[in-house]
Order: C-alpha cells, then structure tokens, then sequence
C-alpha cells in the first residue's frame, strides 16, 4: 500500500473516499470553477443559467474535498515547513476566503467590501488562487490507482455530486432573491439611478456634446458622421437625423447587480441602413472615447440600441453620455459607454479583449 495512505495514521477507510480520488476531486472541482467563472463573464441569457449552477456545485463539493484533504494532512503544519508546505498552506488560505467570499455573497452576508461587492471580491480571490493551485499541482499531484476505480468508490462519487448539487440549490433558496448571474436588483425603472461602474480603466472626463460625433465607417456606401441633435431625432432630415426609439432591455453587471429599464435612442438596424452598410459584412464594432471596445455579430448588433436616454431622462455621464450601446443579453461591460464610433467589419475583434485591460489608461 502507497506510504501516502497511512501517513499520519490516517487509512483508506477512515474518509468517504480514497486520498487520491479525494485529490482528483479536488482537481476536477476547481477547474470548473475556475473554467465557469471566467465563463459566467459572458453569460448573460437565461440559457446560460447552467454555467453558474455548474460553478456554484463545483463550489459546495470543493468545500467537502478540501475538508477532507486538510483532515488528511493537517499532521504536517506541525512540522518543518519547506516550500512545498508553505505553497500548500497559501493555497489553503486561497482557498477558503474564495469559498468563503463565494457563499457569504450568495447567502447575503457580504454585498459590499470597501469599493468591491462581495461577487467582485470573490472573483479577485480566485484569480490570485489559480496560478498558486498551478504551482502546488505539479509538485503533490498523483492520479488515482486502480484499487480506486471500484465500484462502490464510483457510486460514492456519483452520490457525492447528487449531494453538492442538492446542497448548492439549498443555498440558493436560503439566500436572498437574485438573477440566475447572482445579480440583486438595484435601480430599476429609476432612470440614472442605478450603480455607476467602469471598466478597469475607463473613466474618462465629461463629453463636450459641442465637440462630439458619431462616425458610421467600415463596409458601407456611405460613412456617416452624425452630430448630438441628429442622434437625439432633432435635426432636420437633410441633415441625417434618424428616429428615436424606445426599447426595454435589462443591464446586468459582473459586479453582481442588474437593472432594466425603457432606453430611447437610434437603433443600430437603422442606422446601418441609412450608411447602406455592406450585406455581407458580418460583424459590428462599438468604440468608445476612451479606446473601449466591442463587437457583435451582425444580426444580433442589427437588435442593439444606442441610447441618449434611460427612463426618459438623458442618460448622465456615469451611464456612457452621450450615447452608450445597448445590448440585450449581453453582460454590462460589453454594454460600451461613451460611444463615438461604430465600424462595420467583415471579421470578429479578438483584440477588444487586450484593449478592454489598457483602454483608459493616459
């Protein structure tokens, strides 16, 4: 028998499962919740809704694994420590503050730390936690054994999923009403009353309207430069003006709030036909002044709004004045504020995501 298994008078027998399935446990456990996390950014559909079940299981079994994992070598805090013992006790500590952020947001426990909601907290911690766990897996790791593959070790897992899964629901019912993101309700129907957030980088001063344009280039016939009065309806036809108009859509941050409302502005279906953009161009870029961007597929841009008002009131400078994009189904930060450029392209925009790190920054 592997020394492993007897180390600190602890057998095969005396835990749920055997070390090295407990270890890849584990393993599997928080590579899918860092896998569902970094997914979740995106995740803005109802259709989504299993990625965050899926991370949110991930996080109730890892707390059973690492529990027993500790039980399993707490023996070695009282000796020497090496860099091994000392990489495993960081983790360790990483560990329990992300699950610990994690449930006491989902429970209610922790809306706001400083200028950090509890989600945003959450999130920082299991980042930092990825490149440690990196580390501690290539110097502890073992796969598990034959002797492991048992069937009663097979139907102790399944039953040990059934659990994190029932467990995970239970959470959620106990805890405070939220979206299937974990977003809590904040401002709705209130017009700019509602979180103001940025982007890492993205603060930039006041828009001069005076000064300001949006420019329609790309793969169209005719480019557009469009001044405030023609994107708010008011100038004269001859000079580009295109219809206000209304549309619902709900605004959900990855900071953890959401929050719907009537928005009014141009629809980008309209405004792509009076630039005659190209049939054959598939995609959509949306730039601000700052340098942010995002793209959309082409159908689904043709749905996006981009709005000078919120509930009737002209959207403040907080919310993207003086025109922000709106795209339903999408997660706030691809919602781009302070709009001054939309570019018809043949391709995607993988870049957007390095610029969504550097823009803002002088």
């Amino acid at each position: 028998m592997p020394a492993e298994y007897v180390r600190g008078d602890v057998t095969p027998n005396s835990s749920w499962l055997p070390p090295r399935l407990v270890d890849a446990l584990l393993l599997a456990s928080v590579v899918v919740a860092g896998a569902t996390g970094v997914g979740s950014i995106l995740a803005g559909t109802p259709s989504d809704a299993w990625v965050f079940w899926l991370h949110g299981v991930a996080g109730v079994i890892l707390v059973g694994a690492l529990a027993a994992k500790l039980r399993r070598v707490s023996h070695r805090l009282t000796g020497s420590w090496n860099r091994t013992v000392t990489i495993s006790v960081a983790l360790t500590v990483l560990a329990v503050l992300a699950l610990a952020s994690g449930f006491a947001w989902t429970l209610g426990f922790l809306e706001q730390v400083g200028p950090f909601t509890g989600l945003v907290l959450h999130a920082y911690v299991g980042i930092a936690l990825l490149p440690v766990f990196i580390v501690h897996l290539y110097a502890r790791f073992r796969t598990p054994t034959r002797q492991d593959a048992s069937r009663r070790n097979a139907l102790k897992l399944s039953a040990t999923l059934v659990a994190g899964a029932v467990a995970w629901r239970v959470t959620r019912l106990l805890g405070p009403a939220r979206r299937f993101t974990g977003s809590t309700e904040r401002g709705s129907d209130d017009g700019n009353r509602f979180p103001v957030t940025s982007w890492v980088a993205d603060d930039p001063d006041p828009v001069d309207a005076d000064d300001w344009t949006l420019t329609v280039t790309g793969r169209v016939d005719t480019a557009l430069e469009l001044d405030e009065p023609a994107v708010l309806g008011n100038a004269p036809a001859s000079d580009g003006a295109i219809d206000a108009t209304e549309q619902r859509a709900l605004l959900d941050c990855t900071s953890g709030w959401y929050s719907e409302h009537d928005w009014r502005g141009v629809r980008v279906a309209d405004l792509l036909d009076a630039a005659d953009a190209d049939p054959d161009a598939d995609w959509v870029r949306f730039t601000s002044v700052t340098g942010y961007r995002w793209s959309l597929p082409r159908e689904e841009a043709e749905g996006a709004l981009l709005a000078t008002h919120v509930d009737g009131d002209r959207i403040a400078h907080g919310h993207g004045y003086p025109l922000r994009l709106v795209a339903p189904g999408r997660r706030g930060f691809q919602w781009v504020k302070w709009l001054d450029s939309v570019q018809v392209r043949s391709r995607s925009d993988p870049a957007q995501w390095l610029v969504t790190l550097i823009s803002g920054f002088d």
